[in-house]
């Protein structure tokens, strides 16, 4: 049984260490897959002290990925232990498994970023038919919501810029924008009022 629970693992969750499957139910729509985390205790989430002094658990159904065109729901106990630290604000806080949950997350981390991908590529109303043919029941509006909760990238500063000119209305209105030469990327600019001809100017290293 202990082989056989390793092969289920290795097989449902192959990028993910600490979680252990105890069993799996499989039927024509749904698969259910009984988990739980594999450590004796976990960090707390404000101070970063190691506990493992269980103060009760729960059960946790996030969706995962749909395997075979049926839905998977995870069936997860998490612990809730005390934090050791007494300068701590937080007295007690549940286990997350890195790679597989989050505080408050109905999904998996997995599940959540096949769904921000999708609605990057496909944006809401295409977004939430494709995830209904791959087997996620979402809405466009859940799909735009997944979306707009990303963070926000921060691209690395650039080292060598064009400054070009652009018309908006030709002989009447024209902007300028930066480029970074490096990764053809804009890294800013604007209108620049009436003007009567446009311009290009060479790249310029920055520092």
């Amino acid at each position: 049984m202990d082989e056989l629970a390793v092969r289920l693992k290795d097989l449902l969750f192959p990028s993910v260490a600490d979680v252990v499957v105890l069993s799996l139910d499989v039927s024509i729509a749904i698969v259910r897959v009984d988990v739980r985390c594999a450590t004796a205790g976990a960090s707390c989430p404000l101070c970063g002290t190691w506990s493992d002094r269980a103060h009760g658990s729960y059960l946790r159904f996030p969706a995962d990925v749909p395997s075979g065109g049926r839905n998977v729901v995870l069936r997860l106990r998490v612990r809730r232990f005390t934090c050791p630290n007494a300068s701590c604000g937080r007295r007690t806080f549940v286990e997350q498994i890195a790679g597989l949950t989050r505080r408050h997350g109905q999904r998996t981390e997995r599940l959540g970023s096949a769904l921000s991908d999708i609605g990057l590529a496909l944006t809401g109303r295409a977004g939430a038919r494709i995830a209904q043919v791959l087997g996620v029941g979402v809405s466009r509006s859940t799909i735009l919501r997944i979306v707009d909760e990303l963070p926000e990238l921060q691209p690395p500063t650039p080292r060598v810029v064009s400054v070009d000119e652009y018309a908006t209305r030709k002989g009447r209105l024209y902007g300028t924008v930066l480029v970074d030469v490096e990764t053809r990327q804009p890294v800013g600019g604007g209108p620049v009022g009436h003007q009567a001809e446009a311009g290009r100017h060479p790249a310029r290293p920055l520092g």
